[in-house]
């Protein structure tokens, strides 16, 4: 459509700039005509002449203005044109606190976080030095291991021992002379049936595992033979315990009971029961439930103390009913965990504004045992400024159907706006004290009110006591008449 508009304005304008008549018609003379036409002939065509450079300008500036869209139209741009931004749909107390010059560089910038999402923690050890320390603690450290390094060292570990004890009982049929006399029936040999490498390969297997096929056995005249096979029974023993009891340990890991412990994505912050609090809410994804659970949280931080000294992410408890107890949970269905923001609180001072610019993490972690494994099990979460919406509430996620509840976890993470103050706690509670004392309060003013309340009750006094007096006055007069 824009396409066929220009083709008109471009024709438009070729019929105004040039002249269809031929040199002939050109140079023809018009025909005689009144004085008067002449003049309004000649005023028209004065007036033409300098109407057209007008028209051209506007019309070259009207073609221009189309080129330039149509041009735009048809470019694929990489980068969206400011024009084409859309800026999201605001709540109204959001777009009145929203500042007016945004820095797009703060905006931007990106909080690197000390746990992640998932709860692990996002930390590198570097420069290790005492590396042995490792060693000490070796089962740990093969069950700390990823899964393809532990399943190799497992085969590693049982082939090795084979081939090693296979070789020796090797070494000792060779040394006694047992291959020499294969065959023959006089000679009685450490192992019977055992004539090369490969056989006493299968016979250090058959030994370590004690599976005993009957054919190859050994025999009472090789005591360095019944040496090395209480030996062999013994390490195998060890070595089977130390690898199975390895890999148990490692499938029944409370890491994998931790991933159906789920927090929400976002922390909120409102009001509840007249005072501000943040909240955030878990939930057990499992029948099965974590027994003696309990709930503590962290904020990570950078401080610097005044003395100077810079502290990287300092630890600052965050108490979620430790005094009170809330903080030891019955988690059979979702529950939001909430903290007050009160003058203990690090969350005292901050307000709705200035939350966007703190650089803090709070970092939450469930602890309990596995009712199944009695192992305890912890899962850990995190929430950055960007993650925390103040002003907003949990959606109800449990219903009561016909003799249960029900939980709806499509609707856990979800939240909807409420009305919330948007200053910081300290700002409330300041606020709350005004309006509950006088504008003019002070220590002289309420003595004096005192002082003020003291002399009334003392003329009421003395006037009741007037009162009195009158009455027993006219009470004697009364009696004397």
């Amino acid at each position: 459509m824009l396409r066929s508009a220009l083709k008109e304005v471009r024709s438009a304008r070729s019929a105004l700039t040039t002249d269809q008549r031929s040199p002939a018609e050109q140079k023809a003379r018009p025909p005689p005509v009144t004085r008067l036409h002449l003049s309004r002939h000649g005023v028209r065509a004065a007036c033409r002449r300098q109407e057209k450079p007008k028209r051209e300008t506007e019309m070259a500036k009207l073609t221009e203005s189309m080129t330039n869209v149509l041009e735009e139209d048809s470019m694929e741009q990489d980068i969206e044109s400011p024009v084409t931004i859309h800026q999201p749909k605001l709540p109204k107390q959001a777009r009145e606190d929203l500042p007016k010059n945004i820095n797009k560089e703060c905006a931007k910038r990106k909080i690197q976080r000390y746990v992640r999402k998932d709860g692990k923690c996002n930390v590198h050890h570097g420069n290790v030095r005492e590396t042995y320390r490792y060693l000490t603690d070796i089962f740990t450290t093969l069950v700390d291991l990823k899964w393809r390094f532990n399943l190799l060292i497992f085969v590693m570990v049982y082939t090795v021992t084979w081939l090693f004890f296979g070789m020796i009982w090797w070494l000792i049929a060779y040394m006694r002379g047992d291959m020499d006399h294969i065959g023959d029936s006089t000679w009685t040999p450490c192992v019977s049936n055992l004539n090369g490498f490969v056989s006493a390969f299968l016979f250090s297997i058959e030994t370590e595992t004690t599976i005993g096929y009957g054919y190859r056995v050994i025999t009472d005249k090789c005591p360095e033979g019944i040496i090395l096979l209480l030996v062999q029974s013994v390490l195998g023993s060890i070595v089977n315990a130390f690898m199975v009891g390895c890999m148990f340990v490692k499938i029944s890991q409370p890491k994998k009971r931790a991933e159906t412990l789920v927090f929400s994505t976002n922390a909120v912050i409102s009001m509840r029961d007249g005072k501000l609090c943040l909240m955030f809410r878990v939930g057990d994804l499992r029948n099965s439930h974590i027994v003696e659970a309990s709930i503590r949280a962290k904020l990570i931080k950078s401080k610097q103390t005044k003395e100077g000294e810079f502290i990287p992410l300092n630890q600052t408890d965050i108490n979620v009913g430790y005094y009170t107890g809330d903080d030891r949970l019955f988690l059979v269905s979702p529950l939001i965990i909430s903290h007050e923001i009160n003058q203990q609180s690090p969350f005292w001072e901050i307000s709705k504004a200035q939350l966007p610019k703190e650089e803090l993490e709070i970092v939450v972690i469930l602890e309990g045992m596995v009712e199944a494994t009695g192992m305890t099990c912890q899962a850990r979460s995190s929430y950055i400024t960007s993650e925390i919406l103040w002003g907003y509430r949990f959606t109800p996620v449990l219903t009561l159907e016909d003799g249960f509840y029900e939980v709806d976890y499509n609707s856990f993470h979800e939240t909807y706006e409420t009305n919330t103050p948007v200053y910081s706690a300290k700002e409330l509670a300041e606020m709350a004290s005004r309006a509950q004392l006088p504008l003019t309060w002070s220590v002289s003013s309420k003595l004096d009110q005192h002082a003020e309340l003291e002399t009334e009750e003392e003329e009421k006094n003395q006037d009741d006591q007037n009162e009195r007096n009158g009455d027993v006055a006219n009470l004697e007069n009364e009696s004397k008449v």
